[in-house]
């Protein structure tokens, strides 16, 4: 009996497979959840929120969307090589990508560094108990999805076996979340309330 073939442009085979939309779809919604339970409590103490916000520094927010943003571009481009089957072109791009992860966690580091130093921690206030739970678990999907594209790479590597176009696409559409999931966090922890 023959295996029957996927169609990918349909929408029942989304790129990265259902089980990862699902997956996207839960996070989005805890992610959520959580930013207008953020803006709620913000409107109990809008002045609590607008001076803690203040000591955020928002150049290293934005640095890191371009950081992500930049990063996304080189895994479109990955996967877009990956399809003509340039894996040395993809391979290549795909360091980029990663590196974009890299710097991100590095600055946001800094941050966290400067935060505690100035003793903004966790329990500081309910904006920086927000702060630090959102960024916290934001930067966990990024280490997450590090690592995800780290063994796409060493199997890129691998002369024998290249992987399935399948599983490139599921690391990318798991790396889109972590730039779309600090999209929504970047405008409204750092520069609306």
């Amino acid at each position: 009996m023959k295996k029957p073939e996927i169609n990918y442009k349909n929408i029942y085979y989304p790129p990265g497979g259902i089980l990862m939309w699902i997956l996207i779809t839960l996070e989005l919604i805890t992610f959520g959840i959580a930013l207008i339970a953020l803006v709620a409590y913000s409107r109990e103490n809008p002045e609590l929120y607008h001076e803690s916000r203040l000591k955020l520094n928002t150049t290293y927010g934005a640095i890191n969307t371009v950081f992500l943003l930049v990063s996304g571009f080189f895994m479109a481009t990955t996967v877009h090589l990956f399809k003509k089957q340039e894996f040395d072109k993809s391979s290549f791009y795909l360091k980029l990508t990663m590196l974009g992860g890299f710097l991100f966690l590095a600055l946001k580091t800094v941050e966290y560094y400067e935060k505690l130093k100035l003793g903004f921690t966790l329990d500081f206030n309910t904006f920086f108990s927000f702060y630090w739970l959102l960024t916290g678990f934001h930067v966990i999907h990024v280490l997450v999805g590090l690592i995800i594209l780290s063994f796409f790479y060493f199997s890129l590597k691998k002369q024998k076996t290249q992987p399935k176009l399948e599983d490139v696409e599921a690391s990318a559409t798991f790396w889109h979340m972590c730039d779309l999931i600090w999209l929504l966090l970047f405008p409204v922890i750092y520069l609306i309330l």
